[in-house]
């Protein structure tokens, strides 16, 4: 079964490409597999510190995921993957890519902002030509009915 691999984090942006890779999965007949990443810097603290904030992310990312993993169960019938990962978003993105052959495409959302589309769009344009899948950019002002529309 063919995956769509979509970024979780805390970026408005990210919604759209959660409502893209599950109309696109109940359509055809695919799966979503979401994954977040938590940045290393967040732990450079005391071990026990560390440990304890550790945690708590993975616990704010699992409360997180099941809002969309409902939806997704819910409105588009699919059950959705969660991965969670540790390190710099991009080296992981790609390391999960590589480990799971099922992804066939990775959906990232793009902010509206003036600021450009975002920090992890930037960075994955910048490696897009060496990717062994495709990468699907979901504007972060598309409305719920053109999603509709394009999926």
């Amino acid at each position: 079964m063919r995956k769509f691999l979509v970024i979780l984090d805390d970026s408005r942006e990210c919604l759209n490409a959660m409502r893209f890779a599950a109309m696109r999965a109940n359509k055809t007949g695919g799966g979503v597999q979401i994954l977040s990443v938590i940045p290393p810097d967040e732990f450079n603290h005391w071990i026990g510190v560390g440990t304890i904030m550790r945690e708590e992310a993975r616990e704010r990312i699992r409360a997180h995921y099941e809002v969309f993993a409902k939806w997704m169960r819910d409105r588009q019938g699919i059950d959705p993957e969660l991965v969670i990962r540790e390190g710099e978003p991009v080296p992981q993105i790609l390391a999960q890519i590589r480990e799971d052959d099922e992804i066939g495409v990775v959906v990232l959302g793009a902010s509206a902002e003036k600021g450009g589309p975002g920090p992890l769009v930037q960075q994955m344009s910048r490696i897009a030509g060496s990717l062994p899948i495709p990468m699907t950019v979901v504007p972060g002002e598309l409305s719920k009915d053109q999603l509709e529309q394009i999926t």
